[in-house]
């Protein structure tokens, strides 16, 4: 392959790059006779050159290229074998009937091939072969796995790991060779071992030139390292998801495979790749089961005094990491972590203060004895190694030391990544609360990194740890204000400028000279964009309501803002004039700290409804009850509490409450839990019927109407290796959402009773939790069942909630007698917490088919809605049109969710946002540009059947 240097741009361009159809074309070098081994090999790098670069082949042009490659095999080149490997490993997802190229690659996995040829085979064939297949081929991998070649082993347990996935009961049956491939010495050959991958390497780097490709296979395979170990970290990590859902024979393999009890060297393993895995394996064990923490603590101390640097870093980390130690406990892994802080070798140091900055979060009185040490870093020419050293000499260091330490961390802010700047920022904002005498030297610091180059997360850093200042340093308000003001005036990040402005509108009138904050906050009310304006607007009306000699002024501000051109602007400006003008009004909306009581506003608004004399006459509000700010808080904490024990309580017998009743149907919701997940695998129409039918069988939810919008696909909470694997669907109707979790107990050892799910942030996304359906059993013989909660959309149909959901799984664990297979009637009640999940725009709108040009048209007298957003963190036109294909869950037209440039690019969409009735019809079109170093700058035009559906679709950006 040849590089051409571009003498004007100073930039080395690969000369194989072509446009994809040039790519196409040019593969009739597969059909050539006699075969031109170089051409061929140069094509298929052009191929799996545009595939990593992000280009998509159709299925059709796949296939084609897929069975031209396996014409090649004719050849015997060894260079353009591999090539012809690499390239069928890419192609293989994306076109049909591969697996008639099952009988070529068998023909390289016999034992008397060259074994230059065997390890590419093998993991060519699991990708290819059928799952169905994969027992008529069991022998060919087992015989592979044993094969005293590193190379050709570890490519059989790399690929045991791909047909573990879709052939597990298979897999589960190579779990003796695995063993043997732990045990078994590598084979040793004259000149030099086979070390793992060393024959795919060298044939291949082999094959690039023209003269290098007449060497012999023998002589390449003879050019690889010594003879390895690396066989096996393969076998072993093959070994542990085997037996990963059975917890004791996890223990037994750690205790086996680390010479436990047999004494010193006693242990099968030579590669510290795997002790490593082993150490994690341990340490997973002694977080799991407390009766065995006590001889894994053992192994882990152990090999802290390994040979390996590897080894003792690993075990090292382990302990720091984990729960419950006390200091002295980490005495030792903390004196390994100082001695690699010395070590001329950078990543170990790297790796060492890293580990040490992360324990000093929680223990810093046991990192305090490494503090000379990472002073010694502080000047270390790796920039990474420095600003770790740093930030945790911040969280162990004494007040005496923190202006030297403020001084040296000002020395380099300019040369670190604005990953280590939030770092180093972190560490300051603790600081700053916990010598509160500094502050003047830390509010100095920020104050100057804020004028500084940055992005939006550095940036946020900073104003956050001034934020923090500001409420719990009361000396310095002030000067901080000072600081934000003068931010603002070149503050590029909107959401910053508006928290910024927030902040001096409820600090700025209290202090002693507030007028001087004024000019700052009109200056943006001319400057800034329709959100920031309508921000600093809200904030200059606290100046005239906390300070009544500004009240004049401020007025003459606010009637300037009438003339704004955006809507909210004015409408802001209005409301706050009248607020200004009118005692009364000022009090009740803005001084009064106190609030309806809900529970009763709900019942004497139900009564008022259902009184047939209330069309006559008004809602006296006046005769409910109020209550504080702090009552609502309490209040509404201990509505939490009393939900979560009904949740416990549910199966003990019926209840009064609603939660309570709900908890009788349980059995009707396992029932149709059973079914729950046979929508997985269906379409979006399929799962959307499937899932209406399962809901509407259950009582609680036939009064909920019709369902308007399900999940196109369940959102994963759980990694599917965990002991309880969880998925979540989300269902709407026009005044509730019900969200439905499938859980799976995976523990064959252990019975869950009474599960349920308790969720947190409901009332923050705008829902209110109605009642829970928890399930009554998992166990073996049924491992799967769905719990179902349900919220009411406190705004109604009209407003769409959105937000992050906490999820914690609650239920009572029991163990199951191995020798009878039943549950103990002693069990403990135990949760297990999982991932959030999000309520977004896509919840409410679906996918849809339509002729864009012509509705497009059609909906131009329609709710219109156009904005334009700088998507600065976006690095490629796909990169975009996947996001917001995935954001707005509209159905992309015409092929437009692939850009055919790389600069210009027009994305089209159409679907439907879920109202009651008939759904609202909607289209989008995303007309967006790309520059290097700028990112997308993008135009997104919707168009649709009311305003509510097109500002849901636009929000869904902004």
């Amino acid at each position: 392959m040849s590089f051409k240097k571009d003498e004007e741009a100073g930039a080395v361009v690969p000369a194989f790059y072509q446009d994809k159809t040039s790519v196409i074309q040019e593969a009739r070098v597969f059909n050539e006779t006699p075969i031109s081994p170089r051409k061929c090999r140069i094509l298929l790098t052009k191929v799996i050159y545009l595939l990593y670069t992000g280009e998509t082949f159709s299925r059709t042009e796949a296939t084609t290229l897929f069975f031209g490659a396996t014409k090649l095999f004719q050849h015997k080149d060894p260079a353009l074998r591999q090539m012809v490997y690499l390239a069928i490993k890419e192609l293989c997802p994306l076109a049909d009937d591969t697996i008639m190229v099952t009988a070529s690659i068998m023909k390289d996995m016999q034992p008397n091939m060259e074994v230059i040829y065997r390890p590419n085979a093998i993991r060519a064939l699991s990708r290819v072969v059928d799952p169905s297949m994969v027992q008529g081929l069991e022998r060919f991998f087992k015989s592979a796995i044993v094969d005293r070649n590193t190379s050709i082993a570890s490519a059989a347990l790399v690929s045991a790991y791909q047909l573990h996935v879709a052939a597990r009961d298979v897999v589960r049956r190579w779990g003796n060779e695995a063993q043997d491939a732990i045990t078994a010495k590598p084979q040793a050959v004259s000149g030099g071992g086979a070390g793992f991958g060393g024959s795919i390497g060298g044939a291949f780097l082999g094959g690039w030139g023209g003269a290098q490709q007449q060497q012999p296979v023998q002589s390449a395979y003879q050019a690889i390292p010594s003879s390895s170990y690396i066989t096996q970290y393969h076998a072993i990590g093959l070994l542990y998801l085997i037996r990963q859902t059975d917890r004791m024979a996890v223990t037994k393999m750690v205790q086996q495979l680390s010479g436990s009890g047999r004494g010193a060297g006693s242990s099968p393993l030579r590669s510290p790749f795997a002790i490593c895995m082993l150490v994690r394996y341990a340490a997973k064990v002694a977080e799991e089961d407390p009766n065995l923490r006590a001889p894994m603590m053992e192994l882990l101390d152990n090999w802290l005094r390994h040979k390996s640097d590897m080894v003792n870093y690993e075990a090292a980390r382990a302990l720091c990491e984990m729960r419950g130690l006390s200091t002295q406990d980490l005495y030792r892994p903390i004196a390994v972590l100082q001695l690699f802080l010395s070590s001329p070798k950078s990543t170990l140091k790297f790796a060492a203060i890293r580990t040490l900055a992360k324990l000093a979060q929680t223990q810093p009185a046991a990192v305090q004895q490494c503090n000379v040490d990472m002073e010694n870093l502080i000047t270390d020419t790796n920039r990474s190694v420095a600003t770790y050293a740093i930030t945790t000499l911040l969280k162990t260091g004494n007040e005496a030391s923190v202006d030297r330490l403020m001084k040296q961390i000002s020395g380099f802010m300019s040369e670190i990544s604005d990953e280590f700047k939030v770092i180093v920022v972190d560490a300051i904002r603790s600081l700053c609360l916990k010598f509160p005498s500094k502050q003047t030297t830390m509010l100095t610091f920020l104050s100057g990194v804020l004028r500084d180059e940055g992005g939006y997360e550095f940036k946020r850093a900073v104003v956050e740890a001034i934020f923090d200042m500001v409420q719990f340093i009361g000396d310095c308000k002030e000067t901080a204000l000072a600081h934000l003001c003068e931010f603002i005036e070149d503050c590029e990040f909107t959401k910053l400028s508006v928290r910024i402005l927030h902040l001096l509108g409820v600090e700025g009138p209290q202090m002693e000279q507030p007028h001087k904050y004024i000019r700052y906050i009109y200056n943006r009310v001319i400057l800034e964009n329709a959100i920031v304006r309508a921000a600093a607007v809200n904030s200059l009306a606290k100046f005239g309501l906390g300070d009544k000699r500004l009240a004049a002024r401020i007025t003459v501000l606010l009637e300037r803002c009438l003339d704004d051109v955006d809507d909210e602007v004015r409408d802001r400006a209005a409301l706050n004039l009248r607020v200004l003008k009118e005692a009364g009004l000022a009090e009740r909306l803005v001084k009064d700290e106190s609030s309806y009581k809900l529970a009763a506003l709900e019942e004497s608004l139900q009564t008022y409804v259902q009184d047939p004399s209330a069309s006559t006459s008004r809602f006296d509000a006046s005769s409910v009850p109020r209550i504080t700010r702090d009552e609502m808080r309490q209040e509404a904490l201990r509505a939490k509490n009393e939900a979560a024990s009904k949740v416990a309580m549910a199966a003990d017998g019926p209840s009064t409450s609603r939660a309570g009743a709900a908890a009788n149907a349980a059995a009707a919701a396992g029932a149709a839990g059973a079914a729950g997940n046979g929508a997985a695998g269906a379409s979006p129409a399929e799962a959307a019927s499937i899932y209406a039918r399962e809901l509407a069988a259950i009582p609680q939810f036939k009064e909920y109407g019709k369902l308007l919008k399900s999940s196109a696909k369940a959102a994963e909470l759980t990694e599917r290796e965990t002991e309880y694997v969880v998925s979540a669907v989300k269902h709407v109707y026009a005044e509730h959402i019900v969200v439905q979790y499938n859980i799976t107990n995976t523990l064959p050892d252990t019975v869950l009773e009474n599960v349920a799910v308790v969720v947190g942030g409901a009332a923050d996304a705008g829902l209110k939790e109605d009642f829970i359906l928890p399930h009554a059993l998992l166990s073996q013989d049924a491992p799967s069942g769905v719990v179902y909660v349900s919220f009411t959309r406190v705004e109604g149909p009209d407003e769409f909630p959105q937000g992050a959901l906490s999820n914690t799984l609650k239920f009572m664990s029991k163990e199951v007698d191995p020798t009878t297979g039943e549950a103990e009637e002693e069990g403990y009640d135990d949760e297990y917490q999982t991932e959030d999940l999000d309520l977004g725009v896509a919840d409410y709108v679906g996918g849809r088919f339509a002729d864009f040009s012509r509705e497009w048209e059609a909906m131009a007298n329609a709710s219109v809605a156009t904005e334009t957003f700088a998507l600065t963190a976006l690095e490629s036109l796909q990169s975009a049109c996947e996001t917001l294909v995935e954001l707005l869950g509209m159905q992309p037209l015409g092929g437009s969710e692939l850009p055919t440039s790389t600069s210009v690019h027009t994305l089209n969409l159409a679907g439907f946002v879920a109202q009651p009735g008939k759904p609202a019809h909607v289209l989008a079109r995303a007309r967006m540009t790309y520059a290097a170093g700028e990112g997308v700058t993008m135009e997104l035009g919707v168009r649709a059947d009311n305003d509510a559906a097109a500002q849901l679709v636009l929000g869904a950006i902004a």
